[in-house]
């Protein structure tokens, strides 16, 4: 621990014992009410603590997940809260969670994304350069012998593998354009072929 993060628990202990001291002063003449909200404001911070742990699965489990097929052909892909739109494409039979850049030229999957997919990231060639919010990374091109999404299925698909850190895998216009359309109506990005 360091010196600084051992200063702000000392403060923290400091600020409790206060706290508690000051509560137990204001209603020493009433014991039993004292205990109750002693226990209710427990109750609180372990509630406010267990939301705090638990708040990306919360998050995941509200975000709209995967797009919704309406037809043969078809996908209409929800807006997330963030205002961003996912999908899960099948890449080698394994589903990989992309968002929708259509910023991005390429499909670019994460390192993590691509070993996943069974791509072998030690031995690839990081040839190429990608300019990105952090700066500029190295990529490397890949050949994705299967990607799938709902019925709609393409086969020997260039990627590219970003060295960087990248949060999720991007779904860029070379992917894109193979859609025949492509419109954001109501909310919803919707693909058609």
């Amino acid at each position: 621990m360091s010196s600084w993060e051992l200063g702000n628990l000392a403060y923290l202990v400091l600020l409790g014992a206060v706290l508690v001291f000051w509560f137990v002063a204001q209603n020493r003449n009433s014991p039993g009410k004292t205990m109750q909200q002693a226990i209710a404001w427990g109750l609180i911070f372990l509630g406010v603590i267990a939301a705090i742990g638990l708040w990306d699965d919360i998050r995941q489990t509200v975000r709209p997940r995967q797009a919704m097929l309406t037809e043969a052909g078809r996908i209409e892909v929800p807006r997330a809260n963030d205002g961003h739109y996912y999908l899960t494409l099948g890449i080698n039979g394994t589903p990989v969670e992309f968002m929708v850049d259509t910023g991005a030229s390429q499909m670019v999957l994460t390192a993590g994304d691509a070993r996943r997919s069974g791509i072998d990231t030690a031995d690839l060639a990081y040839v190429g350069r990608a300019m990105t919010a952090n700066g500029e990374v190295r990529t490397a091109p890949v050949r994705l012998d299967r990607v799938e999404l709902g019925d709609v299925s393409d086969r020997n698909l260039r990627a590219w593998v970003n060295e960087g850190d990248m949060d999720r895998s991007l779904l860029g216009m070379s992917y894109l354009q193979r859609w025949s359309r492509m419109e954001i109506t109501g909310g919803a990005l919707v693909l058609e072929r």
